[in-house]
């Protein structure tokens, strides 16, 4: 009996990230100068072939692989050595040869250093399965670090943070996180007693990423200090001593979490644990900062990312099924969808790229006060409205496969499990927008917001492009006006509406954004493609 042959669904590709991706091209030829585009494309080149290749065909092998917890040794030694998969250990060495953390501390292209090693990352983070989280939290213990000024621990610790030599390398947990509080690192139990001439912590970590890191920061407090976050300080430890056995730490287990599988995440007790003060006895919290402004950037850029690769896969599949007589890229309403997807993938890759621009100007020591503050409001907006985007532009992605985008082998479910930690990795969007009305009280106020949609507003000519960039800078002041008003007229409805101003001008500003970079590129003849892309955005998913 003659069978009809089967049939076999080519399956989407990601392409290469970098020479496929006009958009990310063109906002680096914007930003940076000319003699310096010249020196990194090959790197992004490079980077990009690596993702869309070999890393991406290795995550698809490595897919049913996870992390392990090996406790005892074969003689009865409590070891607690995690094992990563293989697709972590090639992205250690990669990240590490290929300066995923230390061009930004390098310093090669001076402000510009922190755009050249974002768009490394944002190219690298999507086919490594989160391996940018103990990236994140290494490059802000590098920064916390050398924003400390505690000499001894800047000397013994960032030359591994920031090392391109995989046998050097070190990345850096950041515990913060226990059972009583959460984000509220206030209630924080961890003790930390001062014997025999140095520091021991007691207490119980309920959540820690990137366990198998070599260093952590943690917060504890001090014998005798008083309640609250005032109370807490902001201590180094190394999670093992010289002989390779572990620092007064026990790991209890390996939480087993929605997403972002490959990293190892455990519970754990310090049980004595050696550790060194790494500024003052009290203010941990505030001495934290810096490493939350820099993996509050790396949670925006991996959104960014995560965005990106889903309309890059869906894109590509469009091309590859066919269904109702036809490629579905051939279909006008699939068009539209996809087409909405770009549009948020684009909106997010602006908003957190103009943080990373920020951050880059203000490091190095060139950005004026307007721009420091603008980075300071900008940086928790970033991070809860591209968190939110990347929750919504995955669901919206596994869509586009059909029944295939809910099969796990397929790999696609993944996506959707590991955008939905980034609105609550790095504080939770409620914590971000009343981070936001902080922020704004700090200044005070939130003019740089304002003269932000502005300057992208005066910038736009073509006359379309001006409409969407107005009605943009409305909003932003719509917004201000109600901020005004509800925090004169004082009860609960300045908190109850904090998530919504700021998603609001979140929003707003990525049309401000796509706006200006879209008449940049019709006045530099680029390609057109970034005018309808913002448009859409402006019009928003749902015409």
């Amino acid at each position: 009996m003659n069978l009809p042959r089967s049939f076999r669904q080519e399956p989407p590709r990601p392409g290469n990230p970098w020479a496929d991706d006009p958009l990310l091209r063109s906002l680096l030829a914007r930003a940076l100068p000319p003699e310096t585009l010249v020196e990194v494309e090959g790197e992004l080149a490079e980077m990009g072939a690596l993702a869309g290749g070999e890393l991406y065909e290795l995550q698809l092998a490595d897919l049913p692989n996870e992390p392990r917890l090996v406790s005892w040794s074969p003689w009865g030694e409590r070891i607690d050595h995690i094992e990563v998969t293989a697709l972590w250990r090639r992205a250690e060495e990669l990240a590490a040869r290929r300066g995923v953390v230390a061009t930004a501390y390098e310093a090669r292209h001076g402000a510009f250093s922190r755009l050249h090693q974002f768009a490394l990352a944002h190219l690298f983070v999507p086919s490594t399965d989160f391996y940018g989280c103990p990236l994140a939290m290494t490059d802000g213990a590098a920064r916390t670090l050398l924003a400390s000024g505690n000499q001894r621990l800047i000397e013994r610790a960032v030359p591994h943070l920031i090392s391109r030599d995989p046998a050097a390398f070190w990345t850096s947990g950041q515990w913060m996180t226990e059972a009583t509080g959460g984000s509220d690192v206030g209630t924080t139990r961890t003790l930390a007693r001062f014997e025999d001439g140095g520091w021991r912590l007691w207490g119980h970590k309920w959540f820690t990423s990137a366990v198998a890191s070599q260093m952590a920061l943690t917060l504890a407090r001090p014998e005798g200090n008083g309640r609250g976050g005032k109370g807490l300080a902001l201590f180094y430890l190394e999670t093992r001593d010289q002989a390779g056995r572990p620092n007064g730490i026990t790991v209890h287990r390996l939480k087993d979490k929605l997403g972002t599988r490959k990293l190892p995440t455990a519970e754990l007790t310090l049980d004595g644990a050696r550790a060194e003060l790494v500024g003052a006895t009290t203010d941990g919290v505030k001495a934290i900062a810096p490493m939350l402004n820099v993996t509050r950037t790396w949670n925006a850029v991996t959104a960014s990312a995560l965005l990106c690769r889903a309309h890059a896969l869906a894109a590509d599949y469009a091309r590859r099924r066919v269904a109702f007589g036809g490629y579905l890229i051939d279909k006008a309403l699939h068009r539209n969808t996809l087409a909405g997807l770009e549009a948020e993938a684009a909106g997010a890759l602006h908003l957190a790229f103009r943080v990373v621009e920020l951050l880059g100007r203000v490091e190095v020591g060139v950005a004026s006060a307007e721009e420091t503050a603008l980075l300071r409001l900008l940086t928790p907006i970033a991070k809860l409205t591209t968190a939110k985007q990347a929750v919504a532009g995955a669901s919206e992605a596994l869509e586009c496969f059909g029944g295939a985008g809910y099969v796990e082998d397929t790999g696609l479910p993944t996506l959707l499990r590991d955008a939905q930690v980034l609105p609550i990795w790095e504080g939770t969007t409620d914590v971000l927008a009343l981070d936001t009305l902080r922020a704004i009280a700090e200044y005070p106020g939130a003019t740089p917001l304002v003269l932000e949609a502005r300057r992208r507003r005066d910038e736009v000519k073509e006359e379309t492009l001006a409409r969407a960039a107005q009605a943009a800078l409305d909003s932003v002041e719509g917004a201000l006006r109600w901020l005004e008003a509800t925090a004169k007229s004082g009860g609960d409805t300045l908190e109850a509406g904090a998530r919504r101003f700021a998603l609001t001008v979140g929003r707003a500003l990525e049309v401000s954004l796509a706006t200006s970079h879209a008449q940049w590129a019709l006045d530099h003849r680029q390609d057109p493609h970034p005018l309808a892309v913002a448009l859409r955005l402006a019009a928003g998913t749902e015409p």
